[in-house]
């Protein structure tokens, strides 16, 4: 009972980059179960300053120091917290870890195990809706056969046995059966009447108990690791166990049908019977084409992606697409809906990753080769924040083979970071080496031009590429990106397989990347992207590395958009530069020497890209290609915009087949395949 006393007293509180750690006065309300803080102690007759429930928190002192600990809510919220000594923090972090057992615990006694429920398909004259066909089960067990157990008070778990485990998936595996007599008898159902196979519930029962399946699947598959953990010892100090991706496929869970075309098919506009009657693929001139920069204007197309409002009118059609998929489907062949997409192609996305060009010419600036390989990672993960727009997760056009993309833009060299220590001159004799041509007449400008182009090389699988270059700095870079897609119940994944080659020319340098991977979550509320994986930066010349973890929130408390890395010198093997922080926010920089600097993304400055305007770009250039489609999206008519896209899918397939027949492989533009 004296461990369940309130405590309070004086605690920092760390609240962001600006204001850092301050003095707070905080309270341990044992009996509401909650950690309220307030400005000082005279004010804590007024209403908290912030509150968090410990009920489902994680107490966890830090390993920065003995005088910091964390309160990560299950809510996700988190306070970072330092006592005065170790034996401070001692007493909080115990007293705030009672608390939280005791009102998880209660939650568990409080809340027992909710009846299952039934659908009844059977008499579907009888209801307008499946809402009101609910009812209770007569057997708890009837739906998925598997039974809430509760366990005698102050019973220690015993250790599942491997039969209890067959025992487990045999459940499963009727579940899975009986989920899919289920998807058979919605689908059954006629198209129209009183209660018919697109029924908003019946659309939402299909998608959420695949969803369910998937998570039992998981569930079960960290059954599996906890069992074997305890036949070899317990689980690791700080292991997180998170959401897995689907290790156990369900078995012909059920076939994707035919590719869905959404909405149905309605009367084509003129315009696009125009566009659809060129069945003859299109006589490109696959000769690279040289792009004049000076007929490139500053963009200001602007298209952030926040609206929802076609996502919520449209949610029957995602449900009604959902219940087709397969769990770890590869999606790239199958049609997605309009109203999904964002208003650019994905080789525009590509260049929006070059929207800090002073962070790119600034890494040739470099005195040395760890200051050089410094540099890249803090440009490299500068980069993917602005390459979103917005904070709903949308998908870009998928690009059409041969379809091209490009942009340049002018950066004031006064702009760029350079060393004081640097003996670069921007009129040096090591200048007079060039990348192209287009150094000649651009001696006396102010300004660095960085050029991009993008180019979609192959159809099947869809590869994209893209290459970057600063002809004043002898600095470029390649990269090839195939972009693989699956299904993972309320998510979308996307790997991106492929590799990147940042090449500086003037000091015989070769740095290779890889990409993360990008997941689309939550895709039947309001949809927002992660990224998550492990990515490699090598230097082969100069034995520098970097390894940077994109990490995705773990089931259970955790942060988004977490990232952290380290440079190493592999000769040495020492760790010269460590980055932690969050990849759309804020980057922390701490280097060997002991210095720490901070990247406030949030306030980066972005260049505006320069593109020609669409009189001036070629048939197969993004903008021009897409226009129809950017332009009935803007005017929010999603019919439209489905005939326009249509158009262009049809007849990419058309040329495709031609070439099939006559046997003509595909010559690319700017890329050559090694």
């Amino acid at each position: 009972s004296d461990h369940m006393e309130n405590i309070y007293g004086y605690l920092m509180k760390y609240t962001n980059l600006v204001t850092g750690w301050q003095y707070r006065f905080f309270v341990l309300n044992n009996d509401a179960g909650l950690l309220e803080y307030f400005v000082n102690e005279q004010s804590r007759h007024l209403k908290p300053r912030g509150t968090l429930q410990l009920a489902g928190a994680v107490i966890s002192p830090s390993d920065e120091d003995s005088h910091t600990f964390t309160v990560n809510a299950a809510s996700g919220e988190q306070y970072k917290l330092r006592a005065t000594d170790a034996k401070e923090r001692q007493h909080w972090v115990s007293r705030l870890q009672i608390c939280t057992q005791h009102h998880t615990e209660a939650i568990g006694k409080n809340n027992p195990p909710l009846k299952s429920r039934s659908f009844s398909l059977a008499s579907q004259g009888s209801a307008n809706s499946p809402g009101v066909q609910r009812r209770l089960s007569q057997n708890a067990v009837s739906f998925f056969n598997v039974g809430h157990h509760r366990l005698p008070t102050g019973k220690r778990v015993p250790i599942m046995q491997p039969d209890h485990l067959v025992d487990v998936r045999e459940m499963m595996s009727q579940a899975e059966g009986q989920q899919r007599d289920l998807i058979r008898s919605i689908e059954c159902l006629p198209v129209s009447g009183h209660l018919t196979s697109l029924d908003q519930d019946l659309l939402m029962l299909k998608a959420t108990s695949m969803a369910t399946m998937n998570c039992l699947n998981d569930c079960f598959h960290i059954l599996q690791l906890q069992h074997a953990s305890q036949q070899k010892g317990s689980l690791p100090a700080g292991t997180t166990i998170s959401w897995l991706e689907p290790k156990i496929s369900l078995a012909n869970h059920f076939k994707n049908g035919a590719a869905q075309n959404f909405p149905a098919e309605i009367n084509k506009p003129a315009s696009v019977r125009e566009e659809q009657s060129i069945a003859e693929p299109c006589q490109l001139t696959r000769e690279p084409e040289e792009i004049n920069p000076d007929e490139e204007l500053e963009d200001i197309c602007d298209d952030k992606e926040d609206d929802l409002g076609a996502v919520e009118e449209q949610r029957s059609v995602i449900l009604h697409l959902l219940s087709q998929l397969k769990l770890g489907m590869d999606l790239t062949r199958v049609v997605l809906p309009t109203f999904i997409l964002e208003k650019r192609s994905l080789l525009e996305m590509y260049a929006d990753f070059m929207s800090h060009p002073d962070l790119f010419i600034a890494i040739t600036n470099g005195t040395t080769p760890e200051e050089r390989m410094i540099r890249f990672v803090e440009y490299y993960l500068t980069s993917f924040h602005e390459g979103r727009k917005g904070a709903i997760a949308k998908k870009p056009y998928n690009p059409i083979i041969g379809e091209t993309f490009h942009c340049s833009w002018r950066m004031p060299k006064s702009e760029v970071t350079t060393d004081a220590g640097s003996n670069f001159s921007a009129h040096s004799p090591s200048e007079q080496v060039t990348l192209s041509k287009d150094l000649e007449g651009q001696r006396e400008l102010d300004y660095y031009t960085v050029k991009f182009v993008a180019e979609q090389v192959s159809h099947h699988p869809p590869v994209s590429g893209f290459y970057a270059e600063c002809v004043e700095r002898k600095m470029c870079v390649n990269a090839h990106v195939w972009t693989k897609s699956k299904f993972l119940g309320m998510s979308i994944g996307v790997t991106m397989v492929g590799e990147g080659l940042l090449s500086l020319l003037e000091h015989g340098e070769e740095y290779t990347f890889s990409l993360p991977c990008a997941y689309a979550r939550s895709i039947l509320t309001v949809p927002w992207v992660e990224l998550g994986g492990k990515v490699n930066i090598n230097c082969v010349k100069t034995g520098y590395s970097a390894s940077i973890n994109f990490h995705t929130k773990p089931f259970y408390g955790g942060k988004l958009h977490r990232v952290t890395g380290e440079v190493k010198q592999n000769t040495m093997n020492t760790v010269v530069c460590r980055v932690q922080g969050e990849w759309n926010s804020v980057l922390e920089f701490t280097y060997s020497n002991g210095e720490t600097k901070y990247v406030d993304l949030t306030k980066l400055s972005v260049t505006r890209k320069r593109v020609r305007p669409l009189e001036k770009q070629g048939p197969f250039e993004s903008r021009r290609l897409w226009q129809h489609v950017t332009e009935s999206l803007r005017d929010g008519d999603i019919d439209k915009a489905t005939e326009h896209k249509r158009a262009l899918e049809e007849r990419q397939r058309n040329e495709e087949r031609l070439r099939a027949e006559t046997e003509t492989p595909w010559c690319t533009k700017y890329f050559l395949k090694e």
